[in-house]
């Protein structure tokens, strides 16, 4: 069972995403960030094995976000999930360890395979 840590401002969205990753079993922790300076704190006192992050937060956003991972805890994978279907986001977002983005709506399937993905690649290096 994976401890993952899903970072969401939206409290709809951090409900759906809790409840499809606890039926998957895993051990879900959900967070909003006031802002980016709270991250590594965060991160450090979590220890999660994944985290899974909206890109678009009052506080931090997702490339933020996954940039201050990279920094704290550079074996953290990271998935994003955004509506913004901009190619650059994208792009900008493989620099920081986001090992897939999601597009809303989120299917759990989809997040589901995400997230073993993600996880298989953290634990190969």
């Amino acid at each position: 069972m994976a401890k993952i840590l899903v970072v969401e401002d939206s409290s709809l969205m951090k409900v759906y995403l809790r409840r499809c990753l606890e039926i998957h079993g895993h051990d879900v922790e959900d967070w909003t960030p006031m802002s980016a300076m709270e991250v590594p704190d965060k991160i450090t006192n979590s220890l999660p094995d994944l985290i899974v992050t909206d890109y678009q937060m009052a506080g931090c956003n997702g490339a933020t976000l996954a940039r201050m991972v990279q920094k704290t805890s550079p074996k953290t994978p990271v998935i994003c999930v955004t509506s913004n279907r901009d190619e650059d986001i994208a792009a900008h977002l493989n620099k920081f360890n986001v090992r897939h983005i999601l597009y809303k709506p989120v299917n759990s399937d989809a997040l589901a395979k995400a997230v073993e993905s993600a996880l298989e690649e953290a634990e190969k290096g």
